[in-house]
């Protein structure tokens, strides 16, 4: 059978980390980006003659960690300050987002980068899609810029 192929960019999403392990580069300050990624859909077409519905994230009944998939994206991508699990500051930095100060909102991952981003998204949404689509649907890639120059990519 047919598999076919659409790609959606999600983008408008301002983002801080660091990667504290690199200490021999700017990149274990903290820094930010501009962030948007582009999800890779595939499937069989639906009775529309559409792999995706590009709006799914708005019109969905599958919940992304208690969120529709867009309030998922806001609440992990923007204005956040993603923190490594492991990172030695990570006491400090969630004081940043105590209730007295509120000076940031922490979002904690296993690690971070571009590259661990676009796996974490890939496997949010790829069990998000297939949900809400019976398995009709898969995201077989995302890719993630930090900027106009710099991506890395998760997927087949």
């Amino acid at each position: 059978m047919e598999k076919f192929r659409s790609k959606k960019r999600y983008e408008g999403f301002s983002t801080v980390f660091r990667q504290w392990k690199a200490n021999d580069t700017h990149c274990s300050k903290i820094h930010g980006y501009d962030i948007y990624f582009d999800v890779t859909f595939q499937g069989d077409l639906d009775y529309r003659s559409w792999v995706a519905d590009f709006g799914i994230l708005k019109r969905a009944k599958t919940k992304i960690d208690g969120y529709s998939p867009k309030e998922w994206m806001d609440y992990m991508f923007d204005h956040t300050f993603i923190v490594a699990e492991d990172d030695p500051c990570l006491l400090l930095f969630k004081s940043l987002a105590n209730k007295e100060n509120q000076a940031a909102q922490i979002r904690i991952l296993p690690s971070v980068g571009a590259e661990q981003f676009a796996k974490y998204i890939y496997e949010k949404l790829d069990a998000f899609i297939q949900e809400e689509t019976a398995g009709r649907v898969r995201v077989v890639q995302v890719q993630f810029f930090e900027n106009h120059k710099n991506s890395a990519i998760y997927g087949e």
